[in-house]
């Protein structure tokens, strides 16, 4: 059944999340403050791992707001100094601002231009949270949207879906993050459009829009790939014949755990990945580093993780063994064509796995690798590069294969 797509308003709350592996690496460091024995410390690492976090801090603080003038000055980071168009969230995620260009920066402030202020006033906020996603609805992009619940093991999960004209065109399916929502993956519309394609953008357990799971525990790809499959199994209900899946962060691994378990991959002809996770051993390691955290906690606690009756320690339903999430070890398992974006100080996934893969497999994997664009965010670095890589690796790769192949 479809409806009218949700209004702007409607959606603030749902997307304002800040980037996931922030809030992994808060959730690791205060397990690692508030914990004093040892064995309820590295119990507390491996919750932190799984556990979806309800609560949003804002960490940026503002300095100043000029409404007359458009501009913000906030603190200068890694990633409020770079150029590009940005989201900040403030007022505990009721307000929301557009952000544009840097216009000036000192050592420790930058300030940059306003392109809009969506809701709250933002001269009273003292603190923001920085985000990568900037629309709130695909409605913003003046395209036909539909909301559709998608059937899932957890319950229907709602879906945004912008079809083509052609109603035999191929379709994109679009995958968030780990943290955020389908909001995230509204920078894609508009070049799957452009290539021709309908897109669906998926939600999936615990994400705060489709229903929440038994334990309520992430899966980090080993149970949310079956909301993915179900996206799958309502579009070759819809007569599809040729998908591609696109993951963010985590949602690369959700992808990549789609391909090699679902039943309908033979429907997905191509897979684009930006900033992934394909590797979660690379992502603790990096993370464990950045917090100090000896190794053998690291080591035990993705130990918790896979054994059984040890995993209900971290609250999870069923193991979760990371090395079966290791698509680098699993690379002879890939068979269709592959595009990586991951830019080399993503901050908070290493981009060193995506390297790995695309030497594994050069057959069937393009890497694009950007320097200065953060996690999630190359979209918002560069539009015209993230648009112009994925056009080009449709046209040349997935549709002139799937053209091969009809003759």
């Amino acid at each position: 059944m479809s409806r009218s797509a949700r209004p702007a308003e409607d959606v603030v709350q749902e997307t304002a999340r800040s980037a996931g592996f922030v809030a992994l690496g808060a959730g690791i460091a205060a397990a690692a403050v508030t914990t004093a024995v040892i064995g309820g410390f590295v119990a507390a690492v491996a919750r932190a791992v799984v556990t979806p976090d309800r609560k949003r801090v804002e960490r940026v603080p503002i300095h100043a707001v000029d409404p007359g003038r458009m501009t913000v000055t906030l603190e200068r980071t890694a990633d409020t100094e770079l150029q590009g168009r940005y989201s900040l969230w403030f007022g505990g995620g009721t307000g929301h601002m557009r952000i544009g260009e840097v216009l000036g920066a000192t050592d420790t402030t930058v300030t940059r231009r306003i392109i809009a202020i969506d809701a709250g006033d933002p001269t009273a906020a003292r603190r923001g949270r920085w985000g990568g996603w900037f629309y709130l609805t695909p409605g913003e992009l003046d395209v036909p949207v539909e909301d559709v619940d998608i059937p899932t093991p957890n319950g229907p999960a709602p879906a945004w879906v912008v079809r083509a004209d052609d109603p035999d065109a191929p379709w994109a399916v679009l995958v968030h993050g780990r943290g955020v929502t389908r909001a995230e993956t509204i920078r894609a519309v508009p070049v799957f459009r452009a290539a021709g394609y309908s897109v669906v953008l998926a939600s999936w357990r615990n994400d705060g829009v489709a229903p929440r799971s038994d334990d309520g525990r992430y899966g980090l790809g080993s149970t949310e790939w079956e909301d993915v499959d179900g996206v799958l199994r309502w579009l070759a209900a819809q007569q599809a014949r040729s998908v591609v899946l696109m993951g963010w962060s985590m949602g690369g691994a959700v992808v990549l755990q789609t391909l090699v378990r679902s039943r309908f991959a033979g429907l997905v002809d191509g897979i684009v990945l930006e900033s992934p996770v394909v590797d979660w051993h690379a992502v603790l390691k990096s993370q464990s580093r950045v917090l100090k955290l000896p190794r053998p906690v690291r080591k035990i606690a993705q130990r918790i993780l896979r054994t059984p009756v040890l995993h209900h320690v971290a609250g999870l339903r069923h193991p979760v063994d990371l090395r079966e999430l290791d698509m680098v070890a699993r690379a002879d398992e890939l068979s269709v064509p592959i595009l990586i974006l991951h830019s080399d100080d993503d901050g908070f996934v290493p981009s060193s796995a995506s390297h790995e893969l695309a030497r594994v497999r050069p057959d069937i994997v393009r890497l694009e690798v950007q320097t200065t664009a953060r996690h999630t965010k190359l979209w918002n670095h560069d539009a015209d590069w993230f648009d112009a890589r994925i056009l080009a690796w449709l046209t040349e790769v997935v549709q002139s294969t799937d053209a091969t192949s009809a003759r």
